[in-house]
């Protein structure tokens, strides 16, 4: 059995989809300053990966949310898994937008979606939650029965935890930021001394900051 959680860390390393910057930090989009950056975006590239990625992805919706009905695509990074994962599954795919089109009929959600069909969300990582609650609630307000949200990668941050308990929703994630940091450490990525930091920053990135 593949253990997942190890060998889909390890293989976005190997592809350069994750950046380690202890004394640099990344600003993201949110404002918030981080030593790590990853971009799963660039997994899509590699069939290797994106093939393991997918049967992670299948295996994990299997697992936890066996009764799924319908898997979606959170745009833009969740699509391309999930049409893989509605492939190996045999299963219906739609995709939901961040916002409703400003044009034509205004739709949110691309595909069929029938009241009460049960759901499982795609998107590539989870930080906070934020984006990806956005889509359950689209979902929900459709009629959708929102089982669950897979990632393929959970910075571990509390804040995430707090935002899907807050909706009662679950979620399941391939690999981590541990595991990630364990791998990189063993690739010799990342010294003894850049530890504490990548530590520090996930128990409180909002206070987290290097100048």
């Amino acid at each position: 059995m593949i253990d997942y959680k190890k060998a889909v860390a390890e293989s976005l390393l190997d592809i350069e989809a994750v950046k380690f910057q202890p004394n640099e930090p990344f600003t993201w989009a949110s404002g918030l300053k981080s030593p790590i950056y990853t971009d799963n975006r660039l997994a899509i590239a590699f069939p290797a990966v994106r093939n393991l990625i997918a049967a992670g992805l299948a295996d994990l919706i299997k697992t936890h949310y066996p009764d799924v009905e319908i898997i979606g695509g959170v745009a833009t990074a969740g699509i391309p898994y999930a049409a893989w994962v509605a492939q190996i599954m045999d299963l219906p795919m739609i995709y939901v937008r961040s916002k409703p089109k400003d044009h034509g009929a205004g739709k949110q959600i691309e595909g069929v979606l029938t009241a009460g069909q049960k759901i499982v969300l795609i998107d590539d990582l989870i930080s906070t939650g934020g984006s990806v609650l956005g889509t359950v609630a689209a979902a929900r307000r459709e009629g959708g029965t929102v089982l669950g949200v897979v990632s393929i990668f959970s910075y571990e941050l509390a804040a995430a935890d707090d935002n899907f308990g807050a909706v009662q929703t679950p979620f399941a994630s391939l690999t981590t930021y541990s595991a990630l940091i364990a791998a990189a450490q063993a690739k010799g990525l990342i010294v003894e001394s850049d530890l504490e930091t990548l530590h520090q920053w996930r128990e409180n990135p909002s206070a987290w900051h290097k100048s």
